[in-house]
């Protein structure tokens, strides 16, 4: 009973921690203006353990404290939900390792599937023609992509130690 409020505990904690971290603007964490999207690097190591239903509710909790962060449209919620199903449905025993360079490839391209579905909400909400915005897309989603994959050990290595020794204490 303990291990499961801890692991609650736990859980509250780091999406704070993650949300404390897309507000902060500390050296070293930035590549050319842009830093990393630590809800989406928490999104995706969550969702790659847990079933599709699970990966979508976290999908919505963390786009709306996406969007309490932002206060800009568009929404988050529709393109983190996404990412947590998608990555949730990745067969991971056929295709992939659940090993951190594997988490990585998939935190920078489901970033660049976030990114591209927030250009088309932008593109649709404001009336932008796609070939407005594409030169700042490709610039935005690329470097985005980049540096939210590189950080993703500082997430993922911790977090998932932590769920291995609660399902090792749990047996």
């Amino acid at each position: 009973m303990v291990l499961y409020w801890l692991n609650i505990l736990i859980v509250i904690g780091s999406v704070m921690v993650c949300a404390m971290l897309m507000l902060s603007n500390l050296p070293g964490l930035e590549l050319l203006g842009i830093t990393p999207n630590w809800l989406l690097i928490w999104l995706v190591t969550w969702s790659v353990k847990r079933s599709v239903w699970q990966g979508a509710i976290a999908g919505i909790a963390v786009g709306w404290i996406h969007d309490a962060i932002v206060m800009f449209p568009p929404s988050h919620v529709l393109s983190l939900v996404v990412v947590g199903v998608i990555t949730a449905s990745l067969n991971k025993q056929k295709y992939i390792g659940e090993d951190l360079i594997s988490v990585a490839l998939i935190v920078f391209f489901m970033t660049l599937l976030a990114e591209t579905m927030l250009a088309f909400q932008h593109s649709w909400q404001h009336n932008h023609s796609l070939s407005t915005i594409w030169s700042d897309y490709q610039r935005i989603a690329l470097t985005c992509a980049i540096i939210t994959s590189v950080w993703t050990p500082a997430i993922y290595f911790p977090l998932n130690r932590w769920w291995q020794n609660i399902k090792i204490h749990n047996l």
